[in-house]
């Protein structure tokens, strides 16, 4: 597995550890997580974009 190294204010990496910690995970996992939640979100946004514009496209080539 790929380690990375991100850079944070103290008080938000605190406040990640605590979350962590109620949940009973690691920092790791609970970021891991966060991430794949946020990229589901902006995939799902994309998505409907681009159904879109490619309907328009369609339209403008007939």
């Amino acid at each position: 597995m790929a380690r990375i190294l991100i850079s944070m204010k103290d008080t938000f990496l605190k406040s990640i550890d605590e979350m962590a910690q109620k949940e009973q995970r690691t920092r790791s996992e609970l970021i891991r997580e966060a991430l794949r939640s946020y990229m589901q979100k902006q995939n799902s946004k994309i998505a409907p974009n681009a159904q879109k514009n490619a309907m328009i496209l369609e339209n403008l080539l007939d």
